[in-house]
């Protein structure tokens, strides 16, 4: 009995139902450390952050698009026509991997003494062993169509429509943040 009120002692009594007290402090504070976050420092980073992230994705867009439009003026002013042997096609998978997406061909030519391995632009099953009619700039062999898929290809002035309007956005963005800078940060709006 002795050793059970020595317990009583040590561990005050719990009450059911008690509410606790207020504290004094602030909820942030842990130990006398507490945290403060400046907000405009993190709101200038993400937007610096996705400025970058704009303009990168934007410069990509349009060397990719010039790139697009310069191979095929070269193919179709540099492009010589060589037959490609198929030598075999294998099937793409689409969503869930429960259903064709289509083909994927690989087949071998020879230009200027050399033979080269391509896959074959298209999604089309080609036969193995089967020809197809080809187009290779000579000195640059990886710069190949197939004459089918280069007959339907141009190059456009589209292909910069998006990086453009990205250019723009960024433009704009970066013009409205020099208008905030210049006002200050006491300036009224409307003034």
């Amino acid at each position: 009995m002795d050793g059970l009120r020595s317990r009583a002692h040590r561990y005050p009594r719990v009450i059911t139902g008690a509410r606790p007290q207020p504290t004094s402090g602030s909820v942030s504070t842990l130990r006398g450390a507490s945290v403060s976050v400046d907000v405009r420092w993190v709101k200038r980073s993400l937007a610096c952050v996705v400025l970058a992230g704009l303009a990168a994705t934007s410069a990509l867009l349009f060397w990719a698009g010039a790139s697009r439009n310069a191979r095929i003026q070269r193919l179709r002013s540099e492009g010589v026509e060589v037959p490609v042997t198929v030598s075999g096609c294998l099937g793409l998978l689409g969503g869930s991997g429960s259903n064709a997406a289509g083909y994927e061909c690989r087949g071998t030519f020879r230009l200027a003494g050399h033979e080269y391995r391509t896959i074959l632009p298209g999604d089309g099953l080609l036969a193995a062993g089967s020809v197809v009619e080809g187009v290779a700039v000579p000195g640059h062999p990886p710069l190949f169509s197939t004459a089918k898929v280069l007959a339907g290809e141009r190059p456009s002035a589209g292909v910069y429509l998006v990086p453009a309007l990205m250019a723009g956005l960024l433009l704009a963005s970066v013009l409205l943040a020099g208008w905030r800078l210049r006002r200050g940060p006491g300036a009224e709006p409307g003034r």
